[in-house]
C-alpha cells in the first residue's frame, strides 16, 4: 500500500469511528453493535502502532466520545477528569497488564468488578452531604444533573458517618424490569420505544423534568472514589468501597484478587452469570487495589490510569429452526421470522428471530430443520449469526419466501433493485391496521389523540375497513358512544372533532399518510408543490413524475402504479367527497435568497420552534435540505459552531461552512 493509500485508509477509518462515536455517546442511538465498534477501534490502533506519524491529538483513540448537551442543566468543569477505561479482548492481554504492574509493585492486588453498561456520573459531597452530580460529557466538562440524581433511589443525599469532602464516580443504569416497563408504556402511547437499557438511561438522566426521571426509574452503582479529604479513602480501593457500603452507598460488586488464577476465575465467574443479573454488563474491570500505585501506569489522554476492562465476546448458542412464519407489514412487505428451539441468552429465553428478507436467508443458507448460531444484538434483540452447515439434515433446503401473500392469497412480487417481497393487493387486510396507524401518526396526516389502541379496536369491530372510514366515524357517533371504544360522549366527541378539523391539513400530509412506496414526508411535500393538486398528480405520467426533484424512476413508477390501482382511485374519490383538502394552497414566495443551495441541519434550535419550521423557511426561499453533509452541501446549520459532532467534523474536512441560525437569518435578510 502506498503512502497516499495508507493516509486515505486511515482517514476513512477515523471518520467512520467518529460517526459511530457521535451516534453512541451524543445521540444515544448506536447503529452498530459494540463488538463491531470495538473491532473498528482495534483496527485503528493497529494502524497507529504501525504508522505513528498518522496520529493526531483528535484521533478517536485519544478522545472521549461524549459532549455536553443543553438538556438537563448547566455545564460544569470536572474537578477530576472523567476518562474512559482502556478495553482489552483476551485474557492474555489481561495477564500481560497484570504482570507489568507486578514487575514494579510485586505486592499489588487487584479488584475485579462488573462493568455496568450505563453512563457515568460523578457526585460531590461536602461534609458528607450531596452538593453536585455531573455527567461525563467530554471527560473534562459535563452537565449538572443534581436535581435528577436526587430522585434516583440508589443515590445517597448524605453519607452516614462521613463528614469529610469526597467525590464518587459511578454508573447510572436501568434494570431490565424498569426498561421493559418504560418501553411498554412508550408503545402504548404510540411513541418509539428505546433500543436498549443504556440508551433509555442516558436519555432519562438528561431530562429537564425530574418527575420523568423518578417515574421511569434509574439505578446506580458507585465504582470509584475520585478524591477525598480523608486520606483513609485513598489507600485501598476495596476498603474504600467497603467504607462507602457501610455509609449506605450502593457499590459495584467486586472480588479482591492476588494471583493470576484468582483474577481469571473472577472474570469467568462474572461472565458465566451475566445472563442472570437484573442489569446489563459489557465486561469486567480489573483495577489496581492500592490507589497510590495507579499513577505509575498512565494510559494516555483518553483513559484513566490503573485499570483495564476485559470485554466478553457476545454470548452465542446453537439451536434448530422448527418453522419460518410470515407476516405482512403496512406496505405489504412480507416479513419472515424464524421459530427455533428455545435457548437462554443474556438472562432471557428466546425462540424467535427476524430473518429480514430472502437475500439474508439465502446468504446464510437458512432452512427449516437446520442448526443455527443465535446471539443477542446489543444483548437484547435475538439474531441469527450463521448456519452450522455440517449439521444440515439430509434433504434440507434453503427456505424460499413464496410469491403468494400469506394473508390474502394475492400475488406477491420482489421489487426491482430491492430485497423486499410485497403483496400487490392494495386491499390486503393485513395492511389495514398498520396503514391506519401510520396514516394518523404525527409524521403523516397527524390526527391528534388517535392512539394505536383505538385503531386496533375500531378495525377489529369493523368500524374502519379503509382510510376513508376514519372520516365516516361521525356518522356512527351514537354507536361509538354506546360501545365505549373511545370512551363516553366527551372523549368520543373530542376525537370526532379532531378528525373533522384534520380535513384542512395540507395535501402533502395526505400523500405522506397514504403509504405510497418510497414517498416520505419530505418527498411528499416536494411532489405536492410540483403538482399542486391530487388531480394533477394522479394524472401524471411516469416521465412527468421523474421531472420532480429527487424522484427517480423507481419511485416514479411506484407512484404511477399506486394511483392507477382501481381501489386507490375509489379511495381518493371518497376522500375528496368527504371534504379532505386535495389541493395545495399557492405559497407566496419569500424570495430566492437560497436558490441552488443545499443545507444540512444539526444540533439544538433557537429561533425556530422545530426542524420542520426551519426546513420550510429554507425551502420557501428556494433552498433544499439534505440529511448528511457532502461536497454538494452549501452550509451546515448548527448553533454550536465549535461542536465536535460527526456532521461538524465532516463539514470541516470538506471545507463546508458551519453557520448558526442567526447567520442564516442574516443571509435571508430577516
Amino acid at each position: 500500500m502506498t503512502e497516499e493509500e495508507i493516509r486515505k485508509s486511515y482517514k476513512e477509518l477515523s471518520d467512520k469511528i467518529r460517526y459511530h462515536m457521535d451516534r453512541y455517546y451524543n445521540d444515544d442511538a448506536p447503529e452498530i453493535e459494540d463488538a463491531e465498534y470495538d473491532a473498528l477501534m482495534r483496527e485503528l490502533k493497529t494502524m497507529e502502532r504501525e504508522h505513528p506519524y498518522l496520529v493526531t491529538g483528535d484521533s478517536p483513540s485519544r478522545i472521549i466520545g461524549g459532549k455536553t448537551k443543553r438538556t438537563a442543566g448547566i455545564n460544569v468543569e470536572h474537578d477530576v477528569p472523567m476518562l474512559s477505561i482502556e478495553d482489552v479482548f483476551s485474557k492474555e492481554e489481561v495477564l500481560s497488564w497484570v504482570h507489568e504492574v507486578r514487575a514494579l509493585h510485586p505486592d499489588a492486588s487487584f479488584s475485579v468488578e462488573h462493568k455496568i453498561d450505563g453512563l457515568s456520573m460523578s457526585i460531590r459531597y461536602s461534609a458528607g452531604r450531596l452538593t453536585l452530580a455531573e455527567t461525563r460529557g467530554d471527560g473534562h466538562i459535563g452537565e449538572d444533573v443534581t436535581a435528577n440524581a436526587l430522585v434516583i433511589p440508589d443515590v445517597a443525599s448524605s453519607l452516614k458517618g462521613i463528614d469529610s469532602d469526597i467525590e464518587l464516580r459511578g454508573e447510572v443504569y436501568m434494570s431490565h424490569e424498569d426498561f421493559d416497563r418504560v418501553n411498554e408504556k412508550m408503545e402504548l402511547s404510540g411513541r418509539k420505544p428505546f433500543a436498549n437499557p443504556r440508551n433509555c438511561a442516558a436519555g432519562t438522566l438528561r431530562q429537564l423534568d425530574s418527575a420523568v426521571v423518578s417515574e421511569r426509574g434509574l439505578s446506580m452503582f458507585i465504582f470509584n472514589v475520585q478524591r477525598a479529604s480523608d486520606s483513609a479513602f485513598m489507600i485501598s480501593h476495596h476498603e474504600a468501597l467497603n467504607k462507602l457500603a457501610s455509609a449506605g452507598v450502593k457499590v459495584v460488586p467486586s472480588i479482591l484478587c492476588s494471583s493470576d488464577e484468582e483474577i481469571l476465575n473472577a472474570i469467568d465467574s462474572i461472565g458465566e452469570k451475566r445472563g442472570e443479573y437484573p442489569y446489563d454488563i459489557d465486561g469486567a474491570v480489573i483495577k489496581i487495589d492500592n490507589i497510590a500505585y495507579r499513577d505509575d501506569f498512565p494510559a494516555g489522554s483518553k483513559y484513566s490510569a490503573g485499570h483495564i476492562a476485559y470485554k466478553y465476546p457476545p454470548e452465542e448458542k446453537e439451536t434448530v429452526i422448527r418453522d419460518i412464519e410470515l407476516s405482512v407489514g403496512m406496505t405489504g412487505r412480507i416479513n419472515p421470522t424464524a421459530v427455533f428451539e428455545p435457548v437462554r441468552l443474556c438472562g432471557t429465553t428466546v425462540s424467535r428471530a427476524t430473518l429480514h428478507n430472502q437475500d439474508f436467508i439465502s446468504d446464510l443458507g437458512i432452512g427449516i430443520g437446520r442448526t443455527v448460531i443465535v446471539y443477542k444484538s446489543g444483548e437484547i434483540i435475538p439474531r441469527i449469526k450463521a448456519v452450522v452447515a455440517e449439521k444440515n439434515p439430509a434433504g434440507s433446503e434453503v427456505y424460499q419466501i413464496p410469491h403468494i401473500c400469506p394473508v390474502c392469497g394475492h400475488e406477491a412480487l420482489r421489487e426491482e433493485d430491492t430485497a423486499d417481497i410485497r403483496c400487490t393487493n392494495p386491499a390486503c387486510k393485513a395492511k389495514l391496521t398498520k396503514r391506519i396507524i401510520n396514516f394518523v401518526s404525527r409524521d403523516a396526516y397527524d390526527i391528534k389523540g388517535f392512539g394505536d389502541e383505538y385503531i386496533k379496536a375500531l378495525t377489529e369491530r369493523k368500524y374502519i375497513s379503509d382510510i376513508a372510514d376514519i372520516f365516516r366515524l361521525n356518522q356512527r357517533r351514537d354507536e361509538l358512544v354506546s360501545d365505549g371504544i373511545i370512551g363516553k360522549e366527551k372523549n368520543t366527541d373530542k376525537l370526532l372533532g379532531l378528525i373533522e378539523a384534520s380535513k384542512q391539513n395540507p395535501p402533502e400530509r395526505l400523500l405522506c399518510g397514504l403509504s405510497v412506496p418510497n414517498v416520505g414526508r419530505t418527498s411528499a411535500r416536494t411532489i405536492m408543490r410540483h403538482f399542486g393538486s391530487f388531480e394533477a398528480l394522479m394524472g401524471a405520467s411516469v416521465e412527468e413524475l421523474k421531472a420532480v426533484p429527487d424522484v427517480g424512476e423507481i419511485t416514479a413508477v411506484a407512484i404511477y402504479e399506486f394511483f392507477h390501482d382501481e381501489s386507490i382511485v375509489r379511495l381518493m374519490d371518497d376522500l375528496s367527497a368527504l371534504g379532505l383538502n386535495m389541493k395545495a394552497e399557492k405559497e407566496e414566495s419569500a424570495g430566492d435568497a437560497f436558490a441552488g443551495r443545499t443545507y444540512v441541519i444539526t444540533g439544538d434550535l433557537i429561533s425556530f420552534a422545530n426542524r420542520g419550521e426551519l426546513v420550510s423557511f429554507i425551502e420557501a426561499r428556494g433552498g433544499k435540505v439534505a440529511g448528511s453533509v457532502s461536497k454538494k452541501t452549501y452550509a451546515l446549520i448548527n448553533n454550536d459552531v465549535n461542536s465536535v459532532s460527526g456532521k461538524n467534523k465532516k463539514a470541516k474536512e470538506l471545507g463546508v461552512p458551519v453557520i448558526s441560525e442567526a447567520d442564516l437569518l442574516s443571509e435571508a435578510g430577516v
